[in-house]
């Protein structure tokens, strides 16, 4: 097979409706529109209008909540630590954290954290600085003789507020 040869396959390419061509073409005319009404005209909008009729889109009620004010974590496997640390590419005497991983090409972009997950197995002791860190990625990297450092939880005093006493009802007779 050459160059010059080489061809669609046969219904790969379709040919365009050309309409309003003529009474001849079988598109003529009314140019496949109909007679009269909003459809038959240019520029119309009604993919959700339901001729008058409550549209469906405001008939069901709406569900879920968004959180504007959500963090989202960059997750990475213990694993992966390791591949780059077997590479080269990641120090296991410094401490590995977003930057860090960033550098190495483990992770594309930071987000509001590094979130460690046990998957895999951790050859080295290394120190891992993060926001999070499940429970068996915890065991592994202490298993490993290492250290996750997580930021200690904010205590703010006055947090909880002090339940309201009920109010004893009056008896009227």
């Amino acid at each position: 097979m050459k160059l010059n040869e080489l061809r669609d396959r046969p219904g790969a390419k379709h040919r365009r409706k050309r309409v309003g061509r003529g009474i001849g073409s079988g598109t003529g005319k009314t140019s496949t529109r109909g007679q009269k009404g909003q459809g038959a005209r240019a520029g119309i909008a009604i993919q959700t209008f339901e001729g008058g009729q409550l549209p469906i889109h405001r008939r069901v009620p709406r569900r879920g909540f968004k959180n504007p004010t959500r963090k989202t974590f960059v997750e990475v496997n213990l694993g992966r630590v390791q591949i780059a640390v077997d590479a080269g590419r990641l120090d296991p005497k410094a401490t590995i954290d977003v930057k860090a991983l960033i550098a190495a090409g483990v992770l594309r972009r930071a987000r509001d954290g590094l979130r460690v997950l046990g998957e895999g197995a951790l050859k080295q002791a290394v120190t891992i600085e993060a926001v999070g860190a499940s429970a068996a990625a915890k065991a592994a990297v202490e298993k490993a003789g290492g250290t996750l450092v997580l930021p200690t939880p904010k205590v703010v005093e006055g947090d909880a507020a002090p339940k309201k006493k009920k109010k004893a009802k009056k008896n009227e007779d």
